[in-house]
């Protein structure tokens, strides 16, 4: 692909740290009009509610490349709408961008709106992109500013205590959370664990010895 705006403006409703993310941090590249499609998606049954869905997330969202995420072998590599696939019954979804690397799931925007992966079944990990998108500006904020950075993996993770942690409603999350302590930030990754039926993919991030500034910023 080539450069169209190189220097992306974050699409409004962000926080100030993650607007700072997508405009320092990410890169826009040609995105590419899903509305192009519309004639053949609705001729293969695709509801034209559904290609609007589409649509609308790529105006937000195509061609956005932002910092790999800290989990999921980083996260799709640009986002950008695909084809709406589902039933009536069971909802529809479409991709919200290509793996970085071979992956045993893909990543998905739900009927919901929600953002999540299609591993063994759908696991949501974001209320929408947007808290997708706030959870990897935290994450490059919080490693930035940490004095220690301690990763736990399985059992260690259920035993953590969070009685005197608040969750980080931005990040909007779901199956993955964010928690807020005195002085420390603690990312919990289950989205692999419940998609794949896997527990020892169960993943935390805890960044210590942050300051008011680090615990927030912005």
């Amino acid at each position: 692909m080539t450069a169209d705006n190189p220097a992306p403006l974050a699409p409004a409703g962000l926080s100030r740290r993650a607007q700072r993310f997508v405009q320092v941090e990410g890169i826009r590249v040609h995105r590419q009009d899903t509305r192009r499609h519309r004639d053949a998606w609705l001729g293969h049954g695709i509801p034209a509610a559904e290609i609007d869905r589409a649509s609308a997330f790529q105006d937000r969202w195509g061609g956005l490349a932002l910092p790999p995420a800290p989990f999921y072998e980083g996260g799709p590599r640009i986002l950008a709408a695909g084809r709406p696939e589902g039933t009536r019954a069971e909802g529809w979804s479409f991709p919200a961008g290509d793996c970085r690397v071979s992956m045993a799931y893909g990543f998905m925007i739900g009927p919901d709106g929600t953002f999540g992966i299609d591993a063994h079944h759908w696991t949501p990990l974001h209320a929408n992109t947007d808290g997708w998108v706030e959870s990897l500006a935290l994450a490059a904020h919080a490693r930035r500013w940490a004095g220690t950075v301690t990763r736990i993996k399985g059992k260690a993770v259920e035993s953590l205590d969070l009685g005197g942690f608040a969750p980080v409603p931005e990040v909007q999350g779901v199956t993955d959370t964010w928690w807020r302590g005195k002085d420390s930030l603690i990312a919990v990754y289950r989205g692999e664990a419940v998609g794949l039926d896997a527990p020892q993919c169960l993943e935390a991030h805890i960044y210590g010895g942050l300051d008011e500034w680090g615990l927030r910023g912005g």
